[in-house]
């Protein structure tokens, strides 16, 4: 289920790193957090209950408001980060594993490859053409809003095809990199490096898991 924590501004200003640093440093921080799930999805997909992984991935989201009241302690909030990836690839190993065990490693692989691809593809744009949608950026946390609600409901009541939502997850988010990356172009907003870069990895996290579910039915299908 798709979610995102909006950080609060605050601590020291982002725009007094430089622009460009600041990008170097949000992409490194994420990077790593992104292997840190990576490793612990990878170590964890068989032994891991879907109980255990729901309990993990709460405990993660309750980080997320630690990280944020933590912002004007760069090493902490930083700490904190890495913990929450850590929560967050266990959370998500029993899903690669039922992936990995009924259709196979190629459709993690490739859902992988393309959340990166995507995700350079939407900075360069944002970078090469000065795209900026953060004005609009008020409708799409209201549209993710009631992607997340949809989403609980879904859980009891099975009104929505989980293609249909896998799709709304991915377009709502490419929205979302769009206007976290022009975030980044502007000086961050007040934002520290590690709030953006909290942003930027849930980006990912979601729109793969959008992509897994996508191309898991595709390849099902075949």
């Amino acid at each position: 289920m798709a979610y995102r924590f909006q950080p609060q501004p605050g601590g020291s200003p982002a725009t007094t790193i430089g622009t460009q640093s600041l990008l170097a440093q949000v992409l490194s921080i994420t990077a790593l957090g992104l292997c840190v799930t990576a490793l612990a999805a990878y170590f964890f997909q068989n032994s891991v209950s879907s109980l255990v992984g729901l309990i993990a991935m709460l405990v993660g989201f309750g980080l997320l408001f630690a990280i944020n009241a933590a912002r004007a302690n760069e090493p902490l909030a930083l700490l904190l980060f890495y913990a929450f990836t850590f929560l967050e690839g266990v959370g998500i190993a029993p899903v690669i594993g039922s992936y990995v065990r009924t259709i196979g490693p190629d459709v993690v692989y490739n859902a992988a490859i393309t959340t990166g691809l995507g995700m350079f593809a939407l900075a360069a744009i944002v970078y090469a053409t000065g795209l900026d949608l953060r004005r609009f950026a008020g409708y799409v946390y209201l549209a993710l809003l009631g992607l997340v609600l949809v989403g609980i409901v879904s859980m009891f009541v099975h009104f929505i095809h989980p293609q249909t939502y896998a799709w709304i997850t991915l377009a709502i988010f490419t929205f979302l990199v769009l206007i976290d990356f022009a975030r980044i172009r502007a000086g961050g907003d007040g934002l520290s490096p590690v709030q953006l870069s909290v942003s930027i990895y849930l980006d990912a996290i979601n729109i793969f898991l959008a992509l897994l579910e996508i191309f898991g039915a595709r390849s099902s299908r075949d």
